[in-house]
């Protein structure tokens, strides 16, 4: 996915101090801004609404409200070049109703009888509580020098945590088919949703799909026979008929077709009750649409699609997501667990020293090595939740479907968080460390945050 995300920025400064030390804070900033993640990240000036681009005046908050809403940026930033003006901050930040950032330079010297000192963090103590009065919830970057390890880093997070709140924000969900009967943990309440977070839930019949996929069988266009030859080509076909090879080869076109035509960006999917009487059991079309940018979550979890729109959002799109099952521990690692599922997930992640296979529409291979990122958004009793933990990969004995075991600090506290819960055996993944950016995400939208590395319930 090549989306981006638009960061308005508005630095403030006291009226009174000298415009030249905070327009040397300012140009410091905006050439530090520049080098980080410009592929993903549009910024947005108020250079042309002000004086050197620095707001200290409370008539030019209209102007500079309107313009950036004209922008439709998405975050806003608000950078204190010196003491700042509490009531230019706040109330830009109250009228825009966006992930707000807050964020000063660290100061080089106190007041003397020869210099004036830009008594920055001072100034951020007193307009932090002015936002907390408006009701703006805003996130905090320590006070540290622009060109530091820490700013970037926390700036990287509060853009993550942004484009998270973006995404979810008006998200839509394909529904393709219903849950299997037996599956009660998938449960969720739609309405509520929409209500509390406006996502929505858009139904697609399992019945149209299958009927779509004969008609691409039978004229057999050039994008079918392009991703039949891929799947060939990426995979060891030997244990699939042609027919069933071709069955799943047009669900794949069939069902990104329909999530398309309902303007869906993720899907929850009836996987192998739908299909079953079909011939196949259609994992890999899973895997292969998450690659393109829509990841399905398995058994039509509602909950487990929106895990992974989380995850693809903090992550910024680079890599793919996919949801697993938490399934057994590691009989060779006390600390470890098998991440696995019959076959959804995205080829891309693909351990390169493992070979492939298709069997039944199910892929076979193990996932590549690295840092990983678990979450799971779930509900109950009319609450929401977000379980989260940083974990890497391990070995573990072979097994069938797609897979890795993971390794984390202390399992019998992560079992602990889940059996307690509300949470289910789906669980999203991603490669990379995200767990402040989720963090953030939860105390924005109000959601009940579960950190796996802290404890919780005890077990007996």
């Amino acid at each position: 996915m090549r989306k981006t995300i638009r960061i308005g920025v508005v630095p403030v400064k006291r009226s009174f101090l000298p415009m030249e030390a905070a327009l040397e804070q300012k140009s410091k900033l905006f050439g530090v801004l520049s080098q980080i993640r410009a592929d993903r990240i549009e910024l947005v000036s108020i250079d042309s609404l002000v004086d050197c681009g620095i707001a200290c005046d409370i008539g030019t908050v209209p102007a500079i409200v309107d313009y950036l809403q004209q922008k439709k940026v998405d975050a806003l930033f608000l950078p204190f070049c010196d003491f700042g003006e509490e009531t230019v901050a706040a109330s830009v930040a109250s009228a825009l109703k966006l992930p707000t950032l807050v964020w000063g330079p660290r100061d080089e010297h106190p007041n003397t009888a020869q210099t004036r000192g830009r008594d920055t963090q001072c100034g951020i103590f007193a307009a932090t509580k002015v936002l907390r009065r408006m009701n703006v919830k805003y996130s905090y970057i320590y006070n540290v020098p622009a060109d530091s390890v820490e700013f970037a880093k926390g700036y990287l997070t509060f853009v993550r945590y942004a484009n998270v709140i973006k995404d979810l924000n008006g998200l839509k969900i394909a529904k393709i088919g219903d849950r299997p009967g037996p599956f009660l943990s998938v449960q969720t309440n739609e309405a509520m949703l929409l209500t509390n977070l406006n996502i929505s839930v858009v139904p697609i019949g399992a019945a149209g799909i299958i009927a779509a996929a004969d008609a691409i069988i039978e004229k057999k266009e050039n994008d079918f026979n392009e991703y039949l030859a891929s799947l060939r080509k990426r995979f060891d076909v030997s244990a699939m008929s042609e027919d069933a090879l071709e069955k799943c080869a047009a669900l794949k076109i069939a069902v990104g077709k329909a999530i398309a035509d309902t303007g869906a960006s993720v899907a929850a999917f009836e996987c192998w009750s739908a299909f079953y009487a079909y011939g196949v059991i259609p994992c890999v079309i899973l895997g292969d649409l998450a690659d393109e940018g829509i990841p399905l979550s398995c058994e039509c979890d509602i909950n487990g699609a929106i895990s992974q729109a989380i995850l693809r959002a903090a992550n910024l799109y680079d890599e793919s997501v996919f949801l697993a099952d938490l399934t057994i521990r590691n009989p060779q690692n006390d600390n470890s667990e098998l991440l696995w599922h019959c076959g959804p997930f995205p080829f891309s992640l693909k351990s390169t020293g493992c070979a492939a296979a298709l069997v039944s529409g199910q892929e076979q291979f193990m996932l590549k090595d690295g840092e990983l990122t678990l979450a799971r958004f779930d509900d109950c009793g009319g609450k929401y939740y977000l379980f989260t933990g940083e974990c890497r990969t391990t070995t573990g004995p072979e097994t069938m479907g797609t897979y890795t075991y993971i390794e984390v600090d202390d399992w019998k506290r992560w079992e602990e968080k889940l059996v307690f819960g509300p949470y289910i055996h789906h669980i999203g993944g991603v490669y990379g460390r995200y767990l402040p950016v989720l963090r953030e995400v939860a105390r924005y939208l109000n959601l009940e945050f579960d950190n796996a590395h802290e404890q919780g319930t005890y077990s007996l």
